[in-house]
């Protein structure tokens, strides 16, 4: 094995360093939002662009068995302002709700910051919403084999969907909805409710070149679902809200090289400092 003097190794390290630093500074990823629909694009991305219906719906309690036409609220999202790195949107939702969201680009993700307040004189039963990511780009493929790139973590580790036992009975066929420890399992999407219990916030998928990954996560989560649409979902929990209450949420989307053990660490630093 040729060696190499310490100084020319301390060269090498410092050069790897500055390619990595490097990498990490480079431009933000593109933001836009038009007509409830949220495209995040980069030079870099499968595709070109993701696609994120923000927002497709506001869900009220007892959701599971319910048609869904009972199960949401009327909302609309306007633009208050927007930069190619941060944008601001403000939902009103009936009958008395304001959200405030700021959305924000990095390198390799989207942050979102969100307050719902309830304006109003008496409780409103608004217990979670959905954003909607497209990944049909970014994974080439289509409904009917999309879940092969896609995954969540369960207590085994990061577990591709194909891979997961499914569940077929539902008032709504298709998709597959993961429910949280801890949420009401009477209160998430009327699709097929799979055994399999998530173990954190993630739900992601893998690109066409299985060369990076895309994923999605909150720090308050109702459901993660594998959508009809060829989308995914971290769909955020709101619980409800008395009169005058606020409540915040954080959300992410993490474009990155495909390291599941990277996205892990990252996902842990955001969300679960503390815990």
């Amino acid at each position: 094995m040729r060696s190499f003097p310490f100084s020319a190794l301390r060269f090498c390290a410092a050069v790897t360093l500055f390619a990595v630093n490097l990498t990490a500074a480079g431009e933000p990823l593109s933001i836009q939002w038009e007509k409830n629909m949220l495209r995040i694009s980069g030079p870099n991305i499968p595709g070109d662009y993701v696609n994120v219906w923000y927002l497709e719906a506001f869900c009220r309690s007892h959701s599971t068995h319910q048609a869904w036409d009972k199960t949401t609220i009327s909302h609309k999202t306007e633009l208050i302002s927007a930069t190619p790195n941060k944008i601001l949107l403000r939902t009103t939702v009936e009958p008395s709700i304001v959200l405030e969201h700021e959305i924000t680009s990095s390198p390799d993700s989207v942050d979102f910051k969100v307050t719902a307040k309830n304006t109003g004189t008496s409780f409103v039963d608004i217990q979670w919403f959905q954003p909607c990511m497209r990944v049909d780009r970014f994974t080439g493929k289509k409904q009917n084999d999309y879940i092969e790139n896609s995954f969540i973590f369960t207590k085994d580790g990061l577990r591709k969907l194909i891979d997961l036992p499914r569940e077929e009975e539902a008032i709504y066929k298709g998709g597959q909805v993961y429910v949280p420890a801890g949420i009401p399992v009477e209160d998430v999407n009327p699709r097929p409710i799979s055994k399999v219990q998530p173990a954190n916030g993630l739900i992601g998928c893998f690109s066409a070149d299985n060369k990076q990954l895309l994923a999605m996560a909150w720090d308050q989560t109702q459901e993660l679902f594998q959508g009809v649409i060829v989308c995914l979902h971290n769909d955020p929990r709101i619980g409800g809200l008395k009169p005058g209450e606020t409540r915040s949420l954080r959300g992410k989307i993490y474009i990155l090289p495909n390291d599941p053990d990277l996205l892990l660490k990252r996902y842990q630093s955001d969300f679960q400092k503390g815990k």
